[in-house]
């Protein structure tokens, strides 16, 4: 039976983009039944509506306080059968409030090969401290900021000319295949968590 999995987005949405790609192709095993983004404008909304999937556009602003904003996004996805919650550009910290309604049902890719360069501008941060390879992650989320059990990474050079902006075009091109392949993953039930590890069954 194919799963049903719920992506939450801030703004282009190109992980979503390769998500919807890898289905389309039947490589995929997932149905993605809602798009949740805390920006009306977010183009990621646009791309969901082209593949006609239900998108809930939850503001912050419009909401009393964090704990409603992030109920209203828990019952979007919850109301649309969500399996498991797909953080794709995410630029919001959840708490454990929201974590706790959906334990290890949520992951997040991470322009950055962690535990090194946490938090924003994690490209910035390898440029900046002279590392030779970076990447991304992708990890299932946990009341920290980054610093959930990894389920995989991507590896990249650093080039010497590196900016900021050039390293994270080259990690997102590997970002569009890590998630997809993670989803998989979860889809065929081959990940098990045991405290910090995530182990890949064959």
């Amino acid at each position: 039976m194919t799963k049903k999995i719920g992506v939450v987005v801030s703004g282009r949405g190109s992980n979503l983009q390769a998500i919807l790609d890898q289905i389309d192709a039947g490589v995929l095993p997932v149905e993605v039944t809602v798009v949740v983004s805390d920006h009306a404008d977010a183009l990621a909304l646009k791309r969901a509506a082209k593949h006609h999937i239900p998108t809930v556009v939850v503001e912050r602003k419009a909401c009393a306080d964090k704990a409603e904003f992030e109920t209203k996004i828990a019952e979007a996805l919850e109301s649309h059968g969500a399996e498991l919650v797909v953080l794709a550009g995410f630029m919001r910290i959840l708490t454990g409030g929201f974590i706790s309604r959906f334990p290890h049902r949520i992951i997040n890719i991470h322009p950055a090969l962690l535990p090194s360069f946490t938090g924003l501008h994690a490209q910035g941060q390898a440029v900046a401290y002279g590392v030779k390879v970076s990447g991304c992650t992708v990890h299932f989320v946990d009341e920290g900021t980054d610093t959930g059990p990894i389920i995989l990474q991507k590896v990249v050079p650093v080039k010497d000319d590196d900016t900021e902006d050039s390293l994270a075009a080259r990690i997102l091109v590997e970002e569009h295949k890590a998630l997809p392949e993670a989803i998989k993953l979860w889809a065929e039930g081959r990940l098990t968590v045991e405290g910090r590890k995530v182990f890949i069954r064959p």
